[in-house]
């Protein structure tokens, strides 16, 4: 029952087979329709990149089309004031440190249920620092630049960090005592 295949294959004839005259130019065209396929006809829509057009035109004239202004912009009034950071640039320096400084005093705080009343009111002193602050700014702008007021500023400033930094030493020394009772407690 075996055999073996190389006496199958002495035994096999090769047939001939003769391809047709056109099957070169038929396979020719089938390759180029292939490799290189028609680009299809775009349909073109002028009409609709007019309207386009026109439609962008009418809303940036809409946009940048001139008003008269009945009041000031708050922008133009901010612009005016002088604020302590204005006055110059060793003020600026020290404006912007106390109010980084505070700012991150502010994100350090650890909040909890235990500490809500101290944190409230010494949050309560600091909004009452800020409006005074606010005062202050405005009797700059008002009275001029005058070393009365900018003192003033920068002790508001400076008080407004102290309490802060009092704020979190004492809710570090509430978790201390906290641990030390739970500790107590649990022997």
């Amino acid at each position: 029952m075996q055999q073996d295949i190389k006496e199958k294959l002495k035994e096999f004839k090769e047939e001939s087979i003769e391809l047709s005259a056109s099957h070169q130019n038929k396979f020719e065209k089938l390759l180029m329709s292939e490799m290189h396929p028609q680009k299809s006809k775009k349909k073109t829509f002028k009409w609709l990149s007019i309207a386009a057009s026109i439609v962008l035109l009418v809303c940036l004239g809409i946009k940048f089309y001139p008003t008269k202004k009945t009041l000031k912009d708050p922008i133009e009034n901010t612009e005016k004031q002088i604020t302590l950071g204005n006055i110059s640039p060793e003020f600026n320096t020290i404006e912007t440190y106390y109010v980084n400084s505070i700012n991150l005093e502010m994100s350090q705080l650890d909040l909890s249920e235990d500490n809500k009343d101290i944190v409230d009111g010494y949050l309560l002193k600091i909004a009452e620092l800020t409006k005074e602050y606010k005062k202050l700014t405005k009797e700059l702008n008002t009275n001029g630049v005058n070393d009365v007021t900018i003192d003033a500023l920068v002790r508001n400033l400076q008080l407004r960090l102290k309490l802060l930094q009092r704020l979190k030493k004492q809710l570090n020394e509430l978790k201390n005592l906290n641990k030390t009772q739970n500790e107590t407690q649990i022997i």
